[in-house]
């Protein structure tokens, strides 16, 4: 038997790799961590709190203004269709549409009414994927709120 130095050996590397791998993985991960900033953190959790019993009050009041809609979302084109409770004055109204993981592709319509009572927009790029879909009027009097899987191969029902 040969004895070799130990430089020439597989195992003296082997140990020595193990621990320097991990602590650069370990500085990856910390740059990672201090560089960037998760937007679905909130900082204020009291006020959210308030804002939550508001937005529950905003969602009661649309359904005892019985208000019923149809959503129809066609690209980037999006069309409101009132059944009952449509707003007496014709004023626009505000879909906001919050995607579930990425806060930068957040989008925010106003719709207005056209001759055939239906109000209508348009977005600045197609709507697809899981969101968060708001409707309201301007004056904020009431809400309507859902999860929808866009694009739709249809209208949908868009009611409190």
């Amino acid at each position: 038997m040969i004895n070799t130095p130990w430089y020439k050996q597989f195992w003296p590397w082997f140990l020595i790799f193990v621990p320097v791998i991990t602590v650069i993985m370990g500085g990856v991960l910390m740059y990672f961590a201090t560089s960037t900033q998760d937007s679905l953190v909130i900082d204020d959790y009291y006020k959210e709190g308030k804002a939550i019993n508001a937005s529950l009050d905003k969602e009661t009041r649309a359904k005892t203004l019985n208000i019923t809609t149809e959503l129809n979302v066609d690209g980037d084109r999006v069309a409101v269709t009132f059944h009952s409770g449509i707003p007496a004055d014709g004023s626009a109204i505000l879909i906001t549409f919050y995607h579930v993981t990425l806060e930068a592709l957040d989008t925010s319509l106003l719709l207005t009414r056209d001759a055939a009572g239906v109000y209508r927009g348009v977005a600045e790029r197609p709507l697809e994927g899981k969101w968060r879909v708001t409707l309201s009027p301007l004056n904020e009097e009431w809400k309507i709120q859902n999860t929808l899987l866009l694009p739709l191969s249809q209208p949908v029902s868009f009611n409190p």
